[in-house]
């Protein structure tokens, strides 16, 4: 049986967001089955939502691999847990790989699938980052998403360099490397140099003084 590139990068994608989650549930001290259940929705979370939009079936429903992918980056993580747990950028590294990887997937099936660019380039963003954002939910953290991290915005800045590089005629497998490369390395980055969108900032409702007074009154 001949395996497409597109579905390559889509197991690579699977194995390094589900040792995100893993590496980030044994940090929580979760057992086994808790850090697999992470590692999963960290994996296909994202696609999942991608697919039910899309009106298809989702994907990890029609084909076991994927949960065989996470039980092998859970026995991965618990096999060489010495370096894997302890190692503070462990869980960016993969977790950028996996960003960028599933953003050329989900950017992929939804043109195969025949909707437009635009389209293509939400659930490119959708496929990269949903799954991060359920995982950071288990796990009782505040989503990258939601911070000044450059996450969401590295998946559509991807989404912008596959649609350059596709009007530039280059072909199919090279677009699909250089895509997911530019968004790992604008995550890279952005970490490195601490680049990040600004906070939105909002005056509080009620000031500490008329708090005082309210309950004062009270």
């Amino acid at each position: 049986m001949e395996i497409s590139f597109t579905t390559i990068i889509d197991y690579i994608g699977t194995f390094a967001f589900a040792i995100s989650g893993i590496r980030l549930a044994s940090a929580k001290k979760f057992d086994w089955f808790g850090a697999y259940v992470v590692g999963m929705v960290t994996a296909v979370g994202g696609g999942t939502l991608r697919d039910l939009l899309l009106d298809v079936t989702p994907f990890w429903m029609m084909q076991s691999s994927y949960l065989i992918v996470t039980a092998f980056a859970l026995l991965f993580v618990i096999m060489f847990s010495r370096y894997v747990v302890h190692m503070n950028n462990t869980i960016f590294i993969f977790d950028a790989i996996g960003l960028g990887l599933f953003t050329v997937v989900g950017i992929e099936k939804s043109l195969d699938a025949g909707f437009p660019m635009w389209v293509a380039i939400i659930m490119g963003a959708l496929t990269g980052a949903a799954g991060g954002v359920l995982r950071d939910t288990l796990i009782n953290e505040v989503p990258l998403i939601f911070r000044s991290d450059i996450y969401a915005i590295a998946c559509i800045f991807g989404g912008v360099v596959y649609f350059i590089c596709m009007k530039a005629g280059m072909p199919g497998t090279l677009i699909q490397i250089v895509a997911a490369l530019s968004v790992i390395a604008l995550r890279v980055v952005a970490a490195k140099y601490h680049i990040s969108l600004p906070t939105l900032r909002g005056e509080p409702t009620f000031d500490k003084e008329k708090q005082g007074e309210d309950a004062t009154r009270v």
